[in-house]
């Protein structure tokens, strides 16, 4: 009997072993769980913009095709440029008629000048024999009452003096409509700077015909051609920021402990586990929509869905990270991805 009992344990060893190996293992897992977060539940994301055109008119040019890659600066497509065209040499001839119009307005205006000054002039001169005709009469009327003038004399002189006030008075109202006269080309010039703006207005519509590739990119979601009617504020297709790749992974809020902008991370695309790319954690999302009564949080924020609603579970929250080195055969926008956090390793950005 002892022999049966002892031949038990010795098979019972294995057993116990097993298990606790087993605990061990589970114990090591949860450790390096703690101490690096991982999550299935991410994706990348790429800023995006819609292109839209700045003028109306026909797409005469479409330079690319649908998930092309464009470089800084590439065409686009180009739009009809001939209304556009046509406007500038329009207001280009305007101007060059309203200069002409000035230049000879000017003359007239130098000719009005100078006619106001040589009656102004002749004011003057009448001015002076006024004068000189007054003096004359208050001379020679002291000198009738003694017989050194002759009454003639002094009627003369009065003629010559009322003669010369009459001049001077007729002389002053032509000064005065010389004067008014007097153009200027001030108003010309006001116009000349409104034809300058609407120039300038016709270059700037004559530049937004042809469209250029901001930066670096990828055209997405491409559904027309050559021939389609532009219209402003109306996307022609949408293009993806190559330059940054991020993934968005939705990490557990138990799990943020010591995670910053900084923190060095390790991503891998389900297209292709076998490679890793190694990136950064850029920001940590600050708010979520909830579907919990009794908070209301503005619309806009992104909605994670728990994953068991009968009892409580941890909010996720997104993680972005900023990926150093992409594959840009693999990334695209959307992709499923698998994220791990390395908290306390070189947070760089932790004054952030």
């Amino acid at each position: 009997m002892a022999t049966g009992a002892s031949k038990t344990r010795k098979k019972a060893w294995p057993a116990v072993l097993l298990v606790v190996a087993a605990l061990l293992l589970l114990f090591f897992v949860i450790r390096l769980l703690d101490r690096s977060p991982r999550t299935d539940d991410a994706y990348v994301y790429a800023d995006t913009i819609d292109v839209v055109p700045e003028v109306n008119g026909r797409i005469v040019e479409l330079a690319v095709r649908d998930n092309q890659a464009v470089e800084q600066g590439d065409l686009l497509f180009r739009i009809d440029p001939r209304p556009y065209e046509d406007a500038l040499a329009r207001g280009k001839a305007s101007l060059v008629a309203l200069d002409r119009q000035i230049e000879l307005t000017q003359r007239t205006v130098n000719a009005q000048q100078y006619n106001a000054q040589s009656v102004r002039a002749a004011v003057e001169r009448s001015r002076a024999a006024a004068n000189q005709a007054s003096d004359t009469l208050h001379r020679m009327e002291p000198l009738l009452s003694h017989g050194y003038v002759s009454a003639e004399d002094v009627d003369r002189a009065r003629t010559a003096q009322r003669a010369t006030e009459a001049e001077l008075s007729a002389a002053q109202l032509q000064a005065q409509q010389a004067a008014a006269a007097v153009s200027g080309v001030d108003a010309l010039v006001a116009q000349r700077a409104v034809i300058m703006a609407e120039i300038a207005i016709a270059e700037l519509h004559l530049e937004y015909a042809t469209v250029r590739a901001p930066f670096d990119g990828r055209v997405v979601s491409l559904k027309t051609s050559t021939g389609q009617f532009a219209s402003t504020l109306k996307p022609v297709f949408t293009l993806i920021d190559t330059r940054h790749w991020y993934v968005v992974a939705n990490f557990r809020e138990t799990e943020l402990k010591g995670v910053r902008a900084g923190t060095p991370a390790t991503v891998y695309l389900m297209s292709d586990t076998g490679q890793r790319f190694h990136g950064v954690v850029d920001s940590i999302g600050y708010g979520i929509a909830s579907d919990e009564a009794g908070l209301a949080l503005p619309g806009g924020l992104p909605h994670i869905e728990r994953t068991l609603n009968w009892v409580h579970v941890s909010q996720r929250f997104p993680v972005k990270i900023l990926v150093g080195n992409p594959n840009p055969e693999l990334f695209r926008v959307g992709t499923s991805a698998v994220a791990v956090l390395r908290p306390g390793r070189g947070n760089h950005g932790e004054g952030h």
